[in-house]
């Protein structure tokens, strides 16, 4: 991210509270400035219902047989939803985000 910012621009990211984005050793560039969102808020991170369309859709109710196993259907669940911008669109959107 910090490359893409335009010479002089300040970037500020929003980030949930994971631990390896609250963790010390993340070295953060001086162009960019991290915002942590509210633990437990998913309306203030789209990519929740991401996950959650991804796990009601494509990985909940299955018994995996491996890691591999895991692996290949999450990368299947991952290509069936980027082959689908609009629907990332529907679920990522927030109307008050757009005002009114």
């Amino acid at each position: 991210i910090s490359l893409a910012v335009a010479p002089g621009a300040h970037a500020v990211v929003l980030m949930d509270q994971a631990g390896w984005h609250t963790t010390g050793k993340l070295e953060i560039p001086g162009n960019i400035s991290i915002i942590a969102l509210p633990a437990k808020c998913p309306e203030l991170n789209p990519v929740e219902n991401i996950w959650q369309f991804m796990r009601d859709n494509w990985l909940s109710n299955r018994v995996f047989k491996s890691y591999d196993n895991i692996v290949d259907h999450c990368c299947e669940a991952w290509n069936k939803l980027i082959d689908q911008p609009w629907r990332i669109m529907t679920i990522g959107r927030r109307n008050w985000a757009h005002g009114s």
